[in-house]
């Protein structure tokens, strides 16, 4: 239930919140850990890290502009590779920071680096490649690029 809380969270607060450019970008959102996240070792676990990067990307989707595209459009976002490197360990009740850059991508993935702080602190840092599918297949980046920004030169 918990994960559905945040991402209501995510959906409701991204309303309030500037949106992102086009192209190269950054998602941060303030979380803090809950009982669900927690392993047998009483520390958040290593699949909840995953789980928390995609609250960062449906951010990072809703304020670029990309989620109404993908609607739009039928594009499927998919995650084809993931690597975390744990730090520190991230205990029930901790306020963090989770953030995903989209760095830049080729002529088929989008990269991103993702990382998880309190204050400082570095905890957990990752990347993940990711691409859009269409009926069609791989939906290139540079496609999805042009489509954000001709949107956004429409005013919409």
């Amino acid at each position: 239930m918990n994960l559905f809380v945040r991402l209501f969270y995510v959906l409701i607060t991204t309303l309030f919140r500037p949106r992102l450019p086009v192209g190269p970008a950054t998602s941060e959102l303030a979380l803090m850990t809950m009982p669900n996240d927690l392993d047998i070792n009483l520390h958040v676990n290593n699949g909840r890290y995953l789980t928390l990067c995609d609250l960062n990307r449906v951010d990072l989707f809703i304020r670029s502009g990309l989620a109404k595209l993908m609607v739009k459009h039928g594009w499927m976002p998919v995650i084809t590779e993931h690597t975390m490197n744990y730090r520190k360990q991230l205990g029930v009740f901790r306020r963090f920071k989770a953030s995903l850059e989209l760095t830049h991508w080729d002529e088929r993935h989008f990269f991103m680096t993702h990382r998880f702080t309190i204050g400082d602190k570095l905890i957990a840092e990752g990347t993940s490649k990711g691409l859009l599918l269409g009926k069609q297949g791989v939906v290139a980046p540079g496609v999805v690029i042009a489509a954000l920004q001709a949107r956004r030169d429409a005013g919409a």
